[in-house]
């Protein structure tokens, strides 16, 4: 599901819903490029960014599913549930875990656009990091300045 709206003359909005299945890491390049052909916009930045405290977004290497799989393992090790620590625990054993993975990681990026694609490397892909156990709806802003 999408919304998309214009203001003014140099600046595009759409929000993207990413429906995930738990934790792991959702690809969505493909979304964000076909919106941003469809702008037709040739230069500008591109800012993206995910309206939720226990889910974030990454660029990572998107050629060998490893790297992603390594991450959340990584993550899971790096900040576990289940912690005694955490007094936020209203919202289940993961939801703590959650809001500092996010905050280890990224609520937002910036992405030139050149040529009308974004300036990404070559093995660079957008990732939803889901850090929450069961399946979510997240909401992705988008917003092009040209």
């Amino acid at each position: 599901m999408a919304e998309e709206s214009r203001s003014g003359l140099n600046q595009l909005t759409q929000r993207l819903e990413i429906r995930t299945r738990g934790k792991g890491f959702y690809p969505f390049t493909r979304d964000v490029g076909g919106w941003l052909a469809s702008a037709k916009v040739e230069t500008g930045l591109l800012t993206i960014f995910i309206q939720h405290t226990s889910a974030s977004l990454v660029i990572q290497e998107n050629a060998d599913p490893d790297v992603v799989l390594d991450m959340a393992d990584f993550f899971e090790h790096l900040v576990p549930e289940g912690d005694p620590r955490y007094r936020h625990t209203l919202e289940g054993p993961d939801d703590m875990p959650s809001h500092i993975r996010a905050a280890l990681t990224q609520t937002h990026l910036s992405i030139p656009v050149l040529g009308g694609r974004m300036a990404l490397g070559t093995w660079q892909g957008i990732y939803l990091f889901e850090h929450r156990a069961i399946p979510q709806r997240r909401n992705v802003i988008l917003h092009l300045m040209a």
